[in-house]
Formats: structure tokens, C-alpha cells, sequence
């Protein structure tokens, strides 16, 4: 299967620690056509420039961090490319060995209707066994997304794009653009794939704060979708508590098993941040977005 030429388009702020072996990851590809790396920095100060300018890329664009919007950004690095592949590619998620963008664009090409592919991600080493449990949980063997009614990752993935230009980026989500795009290209008719033998090492430690205040913005962003779900689905007893309590449940038997139990107490206070976030951000972003009944 001929491989045809890619554009990678990759976002960074304040990544000197992780891009630095990212980018080394990325110019080392096994690819045999023509890659163009496309990057886009919100203001880096902690020397994140420095590092791409002197990697080369084909095209540097700043921006102010105040400019910051995922799918503004997301279109304006699509508009500079001319290749039939847009790969995207977190300045944080690096590729574990030299065949992660050929296996990437070779499942994508192996379905004709493919509009988007995602590849597989593994935390770091460092990562809190919380957040390890949810890598597992997306991208582990016995990955429980392959169930799901939906699941999508923009971090390490593969757009056609001719799909992008049927169904660009919406540039008024301050979260959860990935997850709005690629419903609406199913909804299309395209078909999302994931590439399970291209592999990054991806993965953040969160605090309690930081995970309250994302998963807020990623329930005004359901609200703002227009989902089908309603407040009524985002009940406190029901939401909150009841499947907080589940989800820390579960999250005990992976520490159990893992020999890290003393990591539970913050995992079960993850989860019923995570829920209370995206519940007042869903109830908030509804008075936003959506009329009374």
C-alpha cells in the first residue's frame, strides 16, 4: 500500500520538557513519502520556541495565547496544507518507536470511508494511577471504548482532507472540539478508525482543580453541541454521587490489582470532581446555550 504525502500540524504551549523527544520521535518516522511539519505555539516562555525553530519545521506560526481557540487553531494549520493526510499530533505525545505515523496513515487508507483515525496512547511512567486507569481503560487491551456509542482522540491522529473540508473545525469550543468534530463527520457518513499499532506515550497529572475546571468546560461544551442529553441526566444523586461512587469502585480494583492502593484516595476524589465539573458545566452552559422549554 503506497503511503502518500502528510502534514503534520502540532500545537504547543509551554512544552519544552516533552517536545524536545517528541520532535527527535517524529523526524526519525519511517515514512517513505513526503511529511511537512506545520506548529503553532500560544506563547510559550519557557524556551518551547527555541526548541521548534531549531528543529526546522516548514512552517513556525505564533500566536498570542489570548488567540487561543482548539478549533481555530486546528483550522488555520489545516488551511496551510495541500497534502490528502493531516496528521495531528500533541507536542506532549510522543511516538515510541519509527513506524507510529506509517501505521497511523495505513489504517486510514485501509478504509475507504475513513474520515479521521486515532491511534493508541500509553501514560508516562509517572502517571497517577488514576489517570493510568482511564489510558487503560480507552487504549488497553481490553479497552472498554470499543463499546462505547463514541470514542475519539485528537492527540495522535490522522484527518482526510477532504473530510476536513466538508466539515471544518468549530471554532466557538473551548473543549471538547475533537469530540463534537468527529461526531458530526459520522453523522456524515464518515468512519472513524483506530490504529491500534501506532503508539505514543501520552499522559497528564492533574490536580483536583485542574480536573474540576476541565470537566466544566467539557460540560458547557455538551451543552453547547445540543446533545440530546438534558439536565435530567446530569442529576446530583444520580450523577454525581451514585456513579462517582462507581467509578471510584472500579478505580480500587485497578489500584488493588497494581500494588497501588495508597493512590486511591485522590482517584476517588478525581471522580467526583470530574462529575461535579461537568455537571455545572453542563447546567451553566445550558443557560447559555439552550432556550427554556
Amino acid at each position: 500500500m503506497a503511503l502518500p504525502p502528510v502534514a503534520i500540524v502540532m500545537r504547543s504551549k509551554n512544552d519544552a520538557d516533552r517536545i524536545g523527544h517528541t520532535l527527535a520521535a517524529v523526524r526519525s518516522q519511517d515514512y517513505p513519502a513526503p511529511v511537512r511539519r506545520i506548529h503553532i505555539d500560544s506563547g510559550s516562555t519557557d524556551g518551547t520556541c527555541r526548541i521548534i525553530e531549531e528543529s526546522g519545521p516548514d512552517e513556525f506560526i505564533q500566536i498570542r495565547p489570548e488567540e487561543y481557540v482548539p478549533g481555530r487553531v486546528l483550522n488555520m494549520g489545516t488551511k496551510r496544507t495541500s497534502e490528502p493526510w493531516i496528521v495531528f499530533l500533541n507536542s506532549d505525545a510522543t511516538p515510541v518507536d519509527r513506524n507510529w505515523l506509517a501505521n497511523l496513515v495505513r489504517a486510514g487508507l485501509s478504509h475507504p470511508r475513513a474520515g479521521a483515525v486515532y491511534g493508541r496512547q500509553v501514560p508516562r511512567p509517572d502517571c497517577s494511577a488514576v489517570y493510568a486507569h482511564d489510558y487503560d481503560r480507552c487504549f488497553g487491551p481490553a479497552r472498554e471504548s470499543k463499546d462505547w456509542l463514541h470514542f475519539f482522540s485528537m492527540a495522535s491522529s490522522a484527518v482526510k482532507s477532504i473530510c476536513w473540508a466538508q466539515q471544518p473545525f468549530r471554532e466557538d469550543l473551548r473543549y471538547s472540539e475533537d469530540d463534537e468534530w468527529s461526531r458530526r463527520i459520522k453523522e456524515h457518513g464518515w468512519e472513524i478508525v483506530y490504529a491500534e499499532d501506532s503508539v505514543v506515550m501520552h499522559s497528564h497529572n492533574y490536580t483536583i482543580p485542574e480536573v474540576r475546571r476541565r470537566f466544566y468546560g467539557e460540560g458547557v461544551a455538551d451543552a453547547a453541541n445540543l446533545s440530546s442529553r438534558t439536565p435530567r441526566d446530569y442529576g446530583f444523586l444520580r450523577y454525581v454521587v451514585l456513579a462517582g461512587l462507581r467509578d471510584a469502585v472500579k478505580d480500587l480494583g485497578y489500584c488493588a490489582a497494581r500494588g497501588r492502593l495508597t493512590e486511591w484516595p485522590f482517584a476517588a476524589a478525581v471522580r467526583f470532581s470530574q462529575r461535579a465539573g461537568k455537571r455545572s458545566g453542563f447546567l451553566d452552559g445550558c443557560k447559555r446555550y439552550r432556550k427554556p422549554a
